[in-house]
């Protein structure tokens, strides 16, 4: 039985319809943001490894490419150890947004907190970093729990 009743999932989807309003003030999508994130993250990416990563089709991929150079947010150098290839870029533009998408997530989890006295704050994230923690040990042995709950589960279906 799920005693959270998906709370943190239904939080973060208000956090990411927000976050994708304040983005659109810039002219940006969260599929673009996506996709500047993987190039901020792996600079002089080539457009087949973020296919690869965001789980795009070529032609999805070169389109968002050209749109978010059109618009600043990239450039493209070619590849010295592969002429046929391009490098891709994030410009100072696309290094601002991320301090954008950050600035907007923190706003709403402010606002959130002050609903908290300061001590039910420190024990909410005394019990959020306990969560992330384990959360993250989980992704970073990728998944060995979780899987095998799931197929599990699935086998008793």
């Amino acid at each position: 039985m799920d005693t959270t009743k998906r709370q943190i999932t239904k939080i973060a989807r208000e956090v990411n319809k927000f976050t994708a309003r304040m983005l659109k003030l810039d002219g940006i999508g969260t599929a673009e943001y996506d996709f500047i994130h993987v190039i901020r993250k792996n600079p002089g990416i080539t457009q087949a490894s973020i296919r690869e990563i965001l789980s795009l089709d070529k032609g999805a991929a070169a389109r968002r490419a050209a749109n978010l150079e059109a618009k600043g947010y990239l450039v493209r150098k070619t590849n010295p150890a592969d002429g046929r290839s391009q490098l891709l870029y994030a410009t100072e533009k696309a290094n601002r947004l991320k301090n954008s998408k950050a600035s907007v997530e923190i706003l709403y989890y402010e606002f959130l907190q002050e609903a908290f006295s300061p001590q039910e704050n420190a024990d909410f994230c005394r019990l959020l970093n306990i969560l992330y923690v384990r959360s993250k040990a989980e992704s970073k042995a990728d998944f060995p729990n979780l899987t095998r709950r799931f197929l599990e589960g699935s086998a008793e279906k």
